[in-house]
């Protein structure tokens, strides 16, 4: 049975719980209950508190913004098996988050692997997308142009690694106090953040569950994803060391509708925690001229 549960408030923020099918994910909320509904989908190896300033930001303007902790990143939604990491459950997952927040209609803004499911989601449901926010992340399609070159290539080597079976990744990200993992962050997210993901991480199965959706992939990479017709925000760090400029610049041969790309120079992949300042005018000006309807 469907139910939203608030709990214990951390500064500023609502602290939810959404119980999605057999599964339930824990929530950051903030805004008021009668505005416009923001959905934040977070990316790996984040969790829904990377998008904190951004929510506050949200919430003062008036929108009801929600971040979720997603399949294989709240405890009690880790399936073991990797099909359930497939692309299909994922964006289920983010459209009955909406319903249970009562969004018919919702704003979508994602980071990293959340901006994969959030591209499928609105190439596939813009009945139910407003509008579109993504940073980061290229449209799938552009980026399976773009590994043609060898530098978008090698720079999605580290998917490979990830990929493979027995563990090797888990024991190597978290050998040596999770210094591999720790390294992935670049030195650009809060050292505090970084030690409080290392720890989530570092629960039973709790790493190899986010791993598993790159498991999920096919072996070329691709994750579904159509032409966008929705009004589409693409924000994209100069720095960015896993998702070069090539996908980045051809991601708006994949949009009809109303499309704005902004490059944000010299910051990195990790935009929501290393560039709140920067990112938080646009997202507000996208969402001012996408009313929900």
């Amino acid at each position: 049975m469907t139910h939203l549960v608030p709990s214990a408030p951390l500064p500023s923020l609502e602290e939810l719980t959404l119980a999605c099918g057999p599964h339930t994910h824990t929530a950051l909320a903030t805004g008021p209950r009668s505005g416009e509904c923001v959905l934040l989908l977070h990316g790996w190896p984040e969790f829904a508190d990377c998008w904190h300033g951004i929510l506050v930001a949200l919430g003062a303007a008036g929108y009801r913004a929600v971040a979720v902790d997603q399949r294989g990143y709240a405890e009690n939604a880790r399936p073991q098996d990797i099909a359930s990491y497939a692309a299909g459950h994922l964006q289920a997952d983010a459209l009955a988050f909406a319903d249970q927040l009562g969004a018919g209609r919702f704003h979508l803004i994602a980071h990293d692997w959340g901006g994969l499911v959030a591209w499928g989601l609105a190439s596939t449901h813009a009945h139910r997308v407003s509008s579109l926010s993504v940073l980061a992340t290229p449209h799938p399609l552009a980026l399976q142009a773009a590994l043609h070159q060898e530098d978008q290539y090698r720079r999605l080597d580290y998917v490979r690694v990830f990929r493979q079976p027995g563990g090797v990744a888990e024991r190597r990200l978290l050998a040596d106090g999770a210094a591999a993992l720790r390294a992935a962050y670049a030195g650009r997210v809060p050292a505090s953040l970084v030690d409080e993901n290392v720890r989530r991480l570092s629960e039973p199965g709790a790493l190899t569950a986010t791993l598993n959706w790159y498991r999920a992939l096919p072996d070329n990479l691709s994750y579904p994803a159509g032409r966008i017709a929705v009004p589409t925000l693409y924000v994209w760090g100069s720095e960015d060391r896993a998702l070069g400029r090539e996908a980045a610049m051809l991601t708006g041969g994949f949009v009809d509708g109303p499309y704005r790309f902004e490059i944000l120079e010299g910051a990195s992949h990790w935009l929501p925690e290393e560039a709140p300042d920067r990112v938080i005018p646009l997202l507000l000006d996208h969402l001012a001229i996408s009313p929900l309807v």
